[in-house]
């Protein structure tokens, strides 16, 4: 990580979508999928999976502020996924698909707050956001065969149903921050 870098660990359901989108987005450095915010100290896919491990699927994001904001960070984050339902994306049921944000700093945690106000008062869902804002917890890297999923795995039944529709939305919606704009 260089020194005018930044960490963002975002949780928004399967961690294969976060990744994909994140990783095209300019200004990210790098994008691991892991996990975060559990009671267990080596957690596993499955242990994760089953629900009693605590941790959420998260992606730790490190990127450049000067390049992209952590606002702009959330903005994506919010318009991928629905942050509405507890404990639930799309099929995926569970706490380790719950939308939360882990914050590194006060001022992320503040940002976090205000984005989230701000989209309530927007009312741009049916229901409230219902995003954890929480203190930074300690990140485990996934498997290695979780890390660039979508990449290495791009007909998988998963990959076509639900992460490419994310990332068609995100490359729509967010052209002028395409890495491959600049």
């Amino acid at each position: 990580m260089k020194s005018d870098s930044e960490i963002a660990t975002l949780g928004g359901g399967c961690f294969w979508c976060l990744e994909a989108v994140f990783e095209q987005v300019v200004g990210v450095e790098s994008v691991v999928s892991g996990y975060s915010g559990g009671h267990l100290d080596s957690p596993s896919y499955a242990a994760v999976c089953n629900g009693g491990s605590g941790h959420a699927e998260v992606v730790r994001i490190v990127f450049h502020p000067l390049q992209c904001s952590f606002q702009q960070i959330l903005e994506v984050f919010f318009a991928i996924h629905d942050p509405t339902t507890p404990n639930r994306q799309g099929n995926d049921v569970g706490t380790q698909y719950r939308s939360v944000i882990f914050c590194h700093t006060d001022e992320q945690q503040r940002e976090a707050r205000a984005v989230i106000a701000e989209l309530d008062s927007e009312r741009l869902w049916s229901a409230p956001i219902v995003t954890e804002v929480l203190p930074a917890a300690r990140f485990f890297a996934a498997e290695p065969y979780h890390q660039q999923y979508f990449r290495r795995n791009p007909d998988q039944g998963y990959c076509q149903v639900v992460v490419s529709p994310k990332l068609a939305k995100f490359r729509k919606r967010f052209s002028a921050r395409l890495k491959a704009n600049q």
